[in-house]
């Protein structure tokens, strides 16, 4: 499930929180000590969170389609039941409570069971509902979907893509409930959606749900690629234990700048480029640099791609 960008990303986080992570005591001399508070071991058991919870998060939306089909439903049947209904309430369109993917998953026994297990439900999240079926009854997708002649399977796959695309990833709403449920869920939408879609439309090919593996290579057909796992429990194992060298690395390098000047971010990324470079000789380093550049951009500073790229460049390549 996770490939090798969201990997990296899930490792730099895990090695900046191992570089954030200090108590304050005191010396001998009475003045103050700064000591790291999370070792490396730690450092890796915080990474075996991080991933698990992306497919965590996969389960969760992916469990969403039962209860917005329910919330239609609920819709409908509340207007046929109103004192005066007009002639739409009394017929109204049922094909989308009908779909045919709700009840996939809802009676498939592997997704039920883990979805109980983890104790997902959408339930306590009525107001979202209501609001995001509100949304996507007024898309005109919605109503092609509504009026198309079609009825297939396949159509209702297509009909949850669009949802899942078009609605989800930029709702304030979602990000917030989101935000309260896991801390490691913040960044992880987008990647989580795309996987839902991956899923939905195997369904709509006739496939029988199967929970994805938690790393790329362990799905079928990529026996012959280098473990996913084994990569990024080695890089932020590489990161963490070299971290300080890492550092004094690039102090070196920046002589105009003290340690409490360096922003942690950027030395963060820079001990996951060169602790790459260290595990992964193999790889060509402006690969591994660009990787780390372009993580850069979302992390951090707008100065800190040219900042990252300057000093990897140096550092990878001077080891060569």
């Amino acid at each position: 499930m996770l490939n090798r960008r969201i990997l990296r990303i899930k490792a730099f986080k895990t090695v900046y929180s191992y570089a954030e992570n200090y108590v304050e005591s005191r010396g001998e001399d009475g003045k103050p000590v700064l000591t790291r508070s999370m070792t490396p071991k730690e450092a890796e058991a915080l990474l075996e969170v991080s991933c698990a919870a992306t497919r965590d998060l996969y389960l969760f939306l992916l469990a969403l389609v039962g209860p917005l089909t329910a919330e239609a439903r609920s819709r409908i049947e509340s207007a046929r039941a109103k004192f005066n209904p007009t002639e739409e309430e009394l017929h109204p369109n049922l094909k989308f409570v009908g779909n045919r993917i709700a009840p996939i998953l809802e009676q498939d026994p592997d997704f039920t069971r883990i979805i109980t297990k983890k104790k997902f439900a959408w339930d306590q999240y009525d107001v979202l509902l209501r609001r995001l079926y509100e949304r996507i009854r007024g898309r005109k997708y919605f109503q092609d979907y509504l009026d198309s002649g079609e009825d297939s399977l396949e159509e209702d796959a297509r009909l949850w893509c669009r949802i899942y695309e078009r609605e989800l990833e930029d709702s304030t709403e979602l990000s917030d409930i989101l935000e309260d449920l896991s801390i490691y869920w913040n960044d992880d939408l987008g990647y989580a959606l795309g996987w839902c879609c991956r899923t939905l439309r195997e369904l709509g090919q006739g496939e029988t749900w199967r929970l994805p593996p938690l790393f790329q290579s362990e799905l079928p057909g990529n026996e012959s690629l280098e473990s996913d796992r084994k990569f990024v429990v080695n890089l932020v194992r590489t990161a963490c234990g070299h971290f300080d060298d890492f550092t004094n690395q690039v102090a070196e390098l920046t002589p105009k700048w003290t340690r409490d000047r360096l922003c942690t971010t950027d030395l963060c990324l820079i001990a996951c480029g060169m602790a790459e470079a260290r595990i992964a000789p193999l790889v060509s380093p402006r690969i591994i640099i660009n990787e780390y550049v372009e993580i850069s951009k979302f992390y951090s500073t707008p100065e800190s791609s040219g900042f990252v790229n300057g000093l990897l460049d140096k550092l990878i390549n001077q080891h060569e």
